[in-house]
């Protein structure tokens, strides 16, 4: 019974006497907590009773809050393993002292119990100070009003202690299992067991390398289509059983060609980092492709983070050009009596006009290959475009031009890349191009835009673009060609200054007097899509940040644990070598080497990693209408420089946390 009474202090004392490794793992649990509830206290806030468009903040806050809890259970459980190795000498040491291992397994469940309360009271505790606040600026990145009321909710609390003890029941199985299948001797010497040499190298070895190349390909070749999300899940998977192998089996077979070249192996300073490598490389690895790969999931989502915060009202300028369009069927509007309409709406609300366009055109989809347009066939086709006829004096009115054409001669404008011909083909009838236009509103040119590019063909007038038409209607057959012609119509689009509450009545007053037109086809508020738009992408860039920090936070995690891990290790080598003779300049020499081979190298891989995914990043973007392709390269080297920054610091701080540790004994 006195073994049973004493257990609980007996777990706390050890909690407290390894806080050097337990500590750490308190305020990453505390941090992940914390996390865990406002993303499940924000999901569980109902605002969609008070705006149409706040389910997108609200979905993609849930998909955030079930992939959080599978990333910390993956990282706590990582965690966990690292504790529970510091403690096998210690849980040794009380098997040998008389204590059982149903004992040991008590105090263990103790041990857990504590950590459980502590992190759950304080992950709660300091969402429940701080979850309104980040509501609030969940609220202001996706231009949601501040006026709604934020609640707590007891799902949010039920869930998070839920989460938090499943993950917590996970660690004590994996150690009572460990602790059961191990002898005394093997706790007490756990921490020095040597690690065997990963067997069939260089199979092992070349198949990693393959399993990247592979993953490299996916993220290379991924298009920006209905498969993206296909393809990013199987690079993921590639790369990271490529990253894996490629640690634990390349770098030792590296290490091994290395100790074979007399000239590299037998000098000083080469044979202690080498060595010390060599025979931990099996155990490294692993830290080391987690470290990797943490890195390379911090960069991209930093990046794609950054990327949408600078380049949000791009994205939305270019979806939505005007505050308000109304589409017609046919080019019989009157333009002028509708200006003037449109002008007295705006003063009736108090906002003025910026722009106001009503131009035609005709759409059609073709065929591209150089500068021949031709047949449209297959909808899957990689070389389809749209092609836009507009006439001269709508173009003029568009640019406030004074451009004039003769005969065939036309005037060309592509959003993608240049066109960059003298002339084109258009169904077998040529036409030459007296020049090459560069800037079109509403028509923003991203060169970048894998989606294909529009071309918008300026001819002289009507009769000639419906010559045009007319022949591509004969070849795609389409029955009745007149009716088609007057079917192109023509878009009237405003974009207005004023405060907002102005304009939403202004729309609202211009969509009633547009449905009253004969020919009204289709009006589009896009003063509301942006409004959409902001409040999607602004809960992409608050689940972008927490994640960021998220995985930050477990990668320097990692990194400490595996050099407090290490340098308790190493202590009695590094001891040894001073007996010998070494001096603490040349320890200190032979430590910062390598551990500078130990972070360096992930580091390298996490860059190499990040700038083939950048391929797939541009492709996502471009799904969401993003085609800045510098703005992204700016932001992927700005990131990547941060981030290596930051990343050296936390190597110069472990570097100095693993000389103390072996330098303890010297």
């Amino acid at each position: 019974m006195k073994k049973w009474r004493i257990l609980p202090k007996m777990a706390l004392k050890g909690i407290m006497a390894n806080g050097m490794v337990y500590y750490p793992y308190i305020v990453a649990g505390i941090f992940s907590v914390f996390t865990f509830f406002v993303f499940s206290s924000i999901s569980y806030n109902d605002i969609t009773d008070v705006l149409p468009y706040a389910p997108y903040a609200l979905v993609i806050t849930e998909m955030g809050r079930v992939l959080l809890g599978m990333i910390l259970l993956l990282f706590l459980f990582y965690a966990g393993s690292f504790v529970m190795k510091r403690r096998k000498k210690e849980v040794g040491l009380y098997n040998l002292l008389g204590l059982e291992k149903t004992h040991i397994g008590m105090m263990l469940l103790f041990e857990n119990m504590i950590l459980y309360v502590v992190v759950a009271a304080g992950g709660i505790l300091l969402g429940t100070v701080l979850a309104k606040l980040m509501f609030l600026i969940l609220l202001k990145l996706s231009s949601l009003p501040m006026t709604i009321s934020f609640t707590f909710s007891a799902r949010a609390f039920y869930d998070t202690l839920l989460c938090l003890g499943v993950i917590f029941l996970i660690n004590f199985a994996r150690q009572v299992l460990e602790i059961g299948r191990s002898k005394g001797t093997e706790l007490l010497s756990g921490t020095k067991k040597g690690e065997k040499e990963p067997k069939l190298l260089p199979v092992w070895s070349a198949a990693g390398a393959a399993v990247l190349i592979l993953g490299y390909s996916a993220s290379v070749n991924s298009q920006a289509d209905s498969m993206i999300l296909i393809s990013f899940f199987l690079a993921v998977f590639l790369v990271i059983i490529g990253t894996y192998l490629m640690f634990t089996s390349g770098s030792v077979l590296l290490l091994k060609i290395m100790k074979r070249s007399k000239k590299m192996y037998y000098r000083k300073n080469a044979f202690i980092t080498i060595s010390g490598m060599y025979y931990r490389m099996k155990k490294n690895a692993a830290g080391l492709s987690n470290i990797c790969i943490f890195a390379t999931m911090t960069l991209i989502t930093l990046i794609c983070t950054f990327t949408v915060c600078f380049g949000l009202d791009e994205v939305a300028a270019y979806v939505y050009p005007y505050d308000v369009t109304a589409e017609f069927r046919d080019d019989s509007l009157p333009a002028e009596a509708v200006q003037k309409e449109i002008f007295g709406l705006a003063g009736k609300h108090g906002v003025s006009i910026e722009r106001m366009d009503i131009f035609d055109s005709i759409t059609l989809t073709c065929s591209k290959e150089e500068n021949r347009f031709g047949l449209f066939v297959d909808q899957h086709d990689a070389g389809k475009c749209r092609v836009i006829f507009m006439t001269l004096d709508a173009y003029n009115q568009l640019t406030d031009g004074q451009e004039s054409l003769e005969g065939e001669d036309v005037l060309l404008y592509t959003n993608g890349r240049d066109f960059g011909y003298d002339s084109l083909d258009f169904m077998g009838i040529r036409m030459d191009l007296k020049k090459e236009v560069y800037v079109l509103f509403p028509y923003p040119k991203f060169e970048s835009n894998p989606k294909g590019s529009d071309y918008i063909v300026i001819v002289k007038d009507e009769a000639q673009r419906d010559r045009y038409v007319r022949v591509w209607a004969e070849q795609n057959g389409v029955e009745d060609i007149d009716a088609f012609l007057r079917s192109g119509g023509q878009k009237a689009g405003v974009l207005l200054t004023g405060e907002e509450n102005k304009k939403d009545a202004f729309i609202e007053d211009f969509m009633r007097l547009c449905e009253g037109k004969e020919g009204f086809v289709a009006g589009r508020n896009g003063l509301y899509s942006r409004r959409d738009l902001y409040s999607m992408y602004g809960s992409l860039l608050f689940i972008g940040v927490i994640f960021g920090l998220i995985f930050f936070m477990c990668l320097l995690i990692i990194m400490y644990y595996k050099q407090i891990s290490e340098g308790y290790e190493d202590q009695a080598s590094f001891t040894i070598m001073k007996k010998v003779g070494m001096s603490d300049t040349e320890i200190k020499g032979t430590i910062h080497r390598q551990i500078f081979c130990v972070f360096g190298t992930p580091l390298a891989g996490a860059v190499l990693h990040t700038l083939v995914g950048m391929f797939m990043v541009r492709n996502f973007m471009a799904i969401i209408d993003f085609y800045n392709g510098t703005l992204i390269t700016v932001c992927m080297i700005g990131t990547i420089v941060l981030f290596g920054v930051i990343y050296s610091l936390a190597y110069f701080i472990t570097a100095k946390t693993y000389y103390r540790i072996v330098n303890h004994s010297c």
